[in-house]
Order: structure tokens, then sequence, then C-alpha cells
């Protein structure tokens, strides 16, 4: 014979209680009536401001006003939007128009004339043509990729970039001696 002729059926009554006495609050309660923190973070800063301002009036106790003053700032605090996502930004280039510099300075910074004045200078002693005649005074490349720099015969082109990605192309003839 098989087992499942022989299986006794066994009733199993439902418990009225329940069996955790946490379920039992929790099934009480309904959602709305549950507090919970959204922002500790917020409310920890806010609490801190609040004792540091209040530490600063120890000398003298603060007047009704300056209480007024700190619950109405609180308040602004609260109320501020807080951003969580960071949306997305596709660099764009700010277009150079008429000889408009508008990222940075007018004129090259330290480090421009010292990148492109490095990078010329290589290009010269591994045999690139200069593009002015050489001055006499010159005895090494670096000489005379500062002429070039300073004549403004370069053909390079200085790109400045915010911090959100945006970008401006400016040619070497647009910044100020």
């Amino acid at each position: 014979m098989s087992d499942s002729e022989n299986t006794e059926v066994v009733e199993v009554e439902e418990q009225e209680e329940p069996i955790f006495a946490q379920e039992e609050e929790v099934e009480d309660t309904p959602i709305e009536d549950v507090e919970v923190e959204t922002n500790a973070g917020l409310n920890k800063a806010l609490e801190t401001y609040r004792k540091l301002i209040e530490k600063k009036g120890d000398v003298e106790p603060l007047t009704e006003k300056d209480q007024q003053d700190l619950e109405k700032k609180l308040k602004e605090i609260e109320e501020r939007e807080i951003i969580d996502v960071v949306q997305e930004h596709e660099p764009v280039e700010i277009p150079c128009e008429k000889e408009k510099i508008t990222i940075g300075p007018p004129t090259l910074t330290r480090f421009e004339k010292a990148r492109i004045m490095g990078a010329r200078a290589l290009q010269l002693s591994l045999g690139a043509p200069p593009f002015i005649p050489i001055p006499k005074t010159a005895r090494i490349s670096l000489d005379i990729s500062m002429e070039e720099l300073d004549q403004r015969v370069i053909p390079i082109t200085i790109r400045r970039v915010l911090p959100n990605g945006d970008y401006q192309n400016i040619p070497i003839d647009y910044f100020e001696k």
C-alpha cells in the first residue's frame, strides 16, 4: 500500500492571539500615526545650530526677538529644497564672439603659457620648423618658443572648461599680450 492512503488529516485550530506581541501593536496602529524620521541628518544639524546660537548667548540670555529670529532661521532652513539627484548635463561649447573671452582672465595664465611653451619647445627640439626667424639671442628651443608665443604666431587654441563641463575654445590671437 502507498503512504497516501495511511495519512491522517489533522486539523489545526487558529490562534486568536498573535504569536509576537509586536505584531499586535503594529496591526492596531494606523500607518498615518507612525512618525518616521525623514531626515535625521537635517534635524541633527538644526539642533547643533540651535545649541551654537544659544551657547553664544550664555553670557547674556537670548532676548525674545533673538529667539524669534533663531526660530525663523531654523524654519527657513527646514523648508529649503534638498537635492538628492544631480541632473545630467551635456557639456556645451560657449561660442567665442568677436574676440570676447567669457571664461577666465583675458590674458594667458602662467600655467597656459608654461604648457604652450613646453609643448612647442619639445616640437622644435624634435625637428619642427620654427614659425619665426630664429633670433640671435636664442640658445635653446625654449627661447624660440617663448618668442613665438610673444608674437602670437603659434597656431594653437586654448580650451577653458567650467566645472559643469561647458567649455570655450579660444584662439591664441584673442588673448591680450
